[in-house]
């Protein structure tokens, strides 16, 4: 199999999984032979919910590799949002859709949950728990909800116990949906309207900047999914959403969006992967854009997304789309591998998958597979786990 518009055609191989995996993360490797995913799980029999850890093993360059349960932590419901810090020993923060917040410290080593630290139903939130994102320092994690609550948990190491503190209530007038910080004190939100938020802690009260959809009526109704900032780009915000939009905010130029992907003008853009719900969106650091010897501060990254309709792509300003993967499910989430810059990992109801320049982890709805690849294999794992070798 080829991806349209990549050098290297892909081979797929699919490794069963029992349950639903909802969403995938890399946990910080020891050795760049064993690697450690965290996913949220859900089995539809028995109507169960677990975090767990998988062992990724490849003994061989061209052949398959092992995926092994490592550990598996009950939840009170389905994950609603999964995150992991990479500073220091690897914490795993996720939420829950009946609104419980749990912080996981995880053994690198054994594959286990050393510690858990969690925050009851109703405590931050009436309701599900949109998404968290921890801080680079892994002290603080946002949280968001549609019930227009913001929130800031100190985590503190030292601590058997969890603080916070209400950064904003919109007391349900508003709704969030997604979150990215920016630095240590500024961070992103995002939610109904494709509108997005700019927050700074050094500025109570309410967001710093916003920027609201209005350049055309025909998208304001749409919801933002996922939000990401570049590390050395924190002016610019890309996010996905409905309809297959993806678009950038630059705070330097804060009415007018660039759009990516999507509804521009009312119409389908020619640069579309895809039509539905973009689930997932991230900076593709490693993917070799056309224009990156004279690319500018101004132009966008290249963004890899993925889809309800099962696409996994990577889009760029002014570019025709990459299609890295077309699953006859819905890609929930991926991961791409910030310590090994040559693997990519998404998840379709358990997927994961990287691409041909960085390891990524992927989970899909309805597979329930998780996919992985990097320079050499591509891998994902769902109900059943997928490997892809690039060859060439």
């Amino acid at each position: 199999m080829a991806a349209n518009g990549t050098p290297h055609p892909l081979d797929v191989h699919i490794l069963p999984q029992p349950n639903y995996i909802d969403a995938v993360r890399w946990i910080p490797p020891l050795s760049p032979f064993h690697r450690l995913i965290a996913a949220a799980a859900f089995d539809s029999d028995t109507t169960t919910s677990t975090f767990q850890i998988h062992s990724l093993t490849v003994t061989q360059p061209n052949s398959p590799p092992t995926l092994t349960l490592q550990y598996s932590h009950p939840t009170p419901s389905r994950i609603s949002s999964l995150k992991v810090c990479h500073h220091n020993k690897p914490l795993v923060a996720a939420s829950t859709a009946v609104g419980s917040l749990h912080f996981l410290v995880t053994d690198p080593v054994r594959g286990r949950v050393e510690s858990e630290l969690s925050l009851p139903e109703g405590e931050l939130h009436a309701g599900p728990i949109s998404c968290v994102d921890l801080a680079e320092s892994g002290s603080e994690c946002v949280t968001v909800g549609e019930d227009g609550k913001v929130n800031l948990v100190c985590v503190d190491g030292g601590s058997e116990r969890l603080s916070y503190r209400r950064v904003f209530d919109g007391n349900g007038l508003v709704g969030y949906t997604a979150a990215k910080w920016a630095s240590p004190t500024e961070f992103a939100t995002g939610g109904l309207g494709f509108g997005l938020q700019w927050w700074d802690l050094r500025k109570p009260g309410g967001p710093a900047s916003q920027f609201k959809a209005n350049w055309t009526r025909a998208t304001t109704s749409g919801i933002v999914h996922s939000i990401d900032i570049h590390p050395s780009r924190k002016h610019t915000c890309v996010a996905g959403g409905s309809s297959g939009t993806v678009f950038a905010w630059d705070l330097r130029w804060q009415q007018q969006p660039i759009i990516l992907s999507g509804v521009e003008t009312g119409e389908v853009s020619a640069y579309s992967p895809c039509e539905s719900e973009v689930w997932e969106v991230q900076y593709d650091n490693y993917m070799h854009s056309k224009n990156i010897g004279n690319m500018s501060s101004s132009r966008i990254l290249p963004v890899m997304i993925c889809s309800e309709d099962g696409i996994l792509a990577v889009v760029e300003q002014g570019e025709e789309p990459i299609e890295l993967l077309a699953e006859p499910c819905a890609i929930n989430s991926f991961d791409i591998d910030r310590q090994n810059p040559s693997v990519r990992c998404h998840m379709q109801s358990g997927v994961g998958i990287h691409s041909h320049f960085v390891e990524a982890v992927v989970s899909c709805s309805d597979m329930n597979s998780i996919i992985f690849w990097d320079p050499i294999n591509v891998f994902f794992l769902s109900m059943s786990l997928s490997l892809c070798t690039m060859r060439g």
